[in-house]
């Protein structure tokens, strides 16, 4: 209703105007080519106006018709732009989906629509990859190389071929590349530093670990462990051929890692072998305490070279309260009794753990005092019987593998820091009811060799 009076209004003022315009006194003379007329001025006015308006109105009709051929030309390429947008959308989802072949048919649509689009490329050579297509699919990213926005993209997407592939030096060239133009890069730095850490080179190794960033404590943690694991893997290395640089880095590992067992262990054997009794008792004794690692007590036992096996049991006795604790202290505390001829203390140190969860350890150790105390093959026997199905003791295991000393790396996957000190998920040795006890495995129950063996 508004709107109908506002208009009603509109209306009847123009039309006064128009009136008032028309009736506007005086006249106006125009000679054109001989011709002259003498309008009224409020006429003349009304007519300039209309042809004014005549004028503007055959130019709009006249410049829009010219414009129409641009105004297809412009309309089909946002269409086609529209449909090549959805062809990639459409083979990114075919891609993810598990539709390689579609996918890359799709991808060539986007191509076709949009020229020169890195995307389309990059997803062309994605399903080439996924079909095994690997020529084409090479050639997509070596012409994406060339371009600094697709360069990263592309040497992951070689990267990824040469994995594909087994060709493992072209996928860490790749990887150096990708490292080179993307300092950045995660993916390509892991890479990098998993063929430093599996070549052993462990400068090179450290110095990356050292200039990764952290933005908060837990990867800080993960960064200072990795540095520990590499200094102790250097003092591992130069521990028979140069003790005081071993000695070096498995101090620095220990600042790292105060309670790391495998450099505290590599620190104390050096120390024993340059005579610092005390020092290597000292740190041997504080890692015993911070983490009962059976090792320790063994390597302690064994701090001065040449103790007979009464003064090994003594030591022994001044690091673990009896009755034990732990399994691993009674094993250690049995197997330093056994050495000495003391059974009685052997079997009350194992009388806690040698119930029907007793491992193998266990069993071993008690079958060796069964023979030792008593003579008596028969309970022997048993003990050995029982080992055969006991539950193992802890030793030191990677990827489903043991070792009877800590290794940087695991030999099956590369992996750094892979060995872990814990139970195994599967034996991979079962002894047999043949087997004498001095055969049968014993998890620290035996003293780690140094560089002087230890008489009895």
């Amino acid at each position: 209703m508004i709107r109908l009076a506002s208009w009603i209004v509109a209306s009847l003022l123009i039309t006064a105007g128009i009136a008032w315009l028309i009736a506007l006194p005086g006249t106006l003379t125009l000679e054109v080519a001989g011709y002259r007329m003498q309008p009224q001025l409020g006429a003349a006015i009304f007519m300039l106006l209309l042809v004014a308006a005549l004028i503007i109105l055959v130019w709009s009709i006249v410049s829009r018709v010219l414009a129409t051929p641009g105004s297809l030309a412009r309309r089909g390429r946002e269409r086609r732009k529209e449909q090549g947008v959805d062809a990639l959308s459409d083979a990114f989802i075919a891609l993810q989906s598990g539709d390689p072949a579609r996918a890359r048919s799709l991808a060539r649509e986007a191509q076709a629509r949009l020229p020169g689009n890195a995307a389309a490329q990059l997803l062309e050579a994605r399903a080439d990859l996924a079909l095994g297509d690997m020529s084409a699919a090479r050639e997509h990213y070596r012409a994406l190389i060339a371009s600094e926005k697709t360069a990263v993209a592309a040497l992951t997407g070689l990267y990824d071929q040469a994995r594909a592939q087994n060709r493992s030096d072209a996928a860490l060239t790749f990887a150096r590349k990708t490292l080179a133009l993307a300092p950045a890069s995660g993916w390509a730095a892991s890479a990098v530093f998993d063929d430093l850490t599996r070549n052993g080179q462990w400068a090179e190794a450290v110095a990356m670990v050292n200039a990764e960033p952290v933005a908060n404590r837990e990867e800080r943690a993960v960064k200072r462990r990795r540095q520990a694991v590499i200094e102790t893997a250097r003092a591992r290395e130069a521990e028979n051929t140069d003790p005081l640089v071993a000695l070096d880095h498995a101090l620095t590992a220990l600042k790292l890692l105060p309670d790391f067992v495998p450099a505290a262990l590599i620190a104390a054997r050096i120390h024993i072998n340059r005579g610092e009794t005390r020092k290597a008792m000292s740190l041997l004794r504080r890692i015993w305490r911070a983490t009962g690692h059976p090792d320790a007590a063994a390597l302690y036992a064994n701090a001065q070279p040449g103790a007979s096996a009464l003064e090994r049991l003594k030591r022994v006795r001044e690091l673990i309260e009896t009755p034990p604790a732990t399994r691993a202290a009674a094993m250690v505390l049995a197997r330093a009794a056994i050495d000495a001829y003391d059974w009685p203390l052997a079997r009350n140190a194992l009388a806690p753990f040698n119930g029907p969860e007793a491992t193998q350890g266990v069993c071993t150790l008690m079958a060796e005092i069964e023979e030792g105390q008593n003579g008596d093959q028969g309970k022997a026997r048993e003990w050995l019987a029982r080992a055969v199905r006991a539950p193992r003791d802890p030793v030191w295991t990677a990827d489903g593998i043991t070792s009877d000393e800590w290794e940087p790396i695991s030999p099956v996957s590369g992996r750094l820091d892979a060995f872990e000190w814990k139970v195994p998920v599967t034996a991979v040795h079962r002894p047999t009811l043949e087997t004498t006890p001095s055969q049968l495995p014993a998890v620290a129950a035996e003293p780690l060799p140094l560089a002087q063996p230890a008489s009895q």
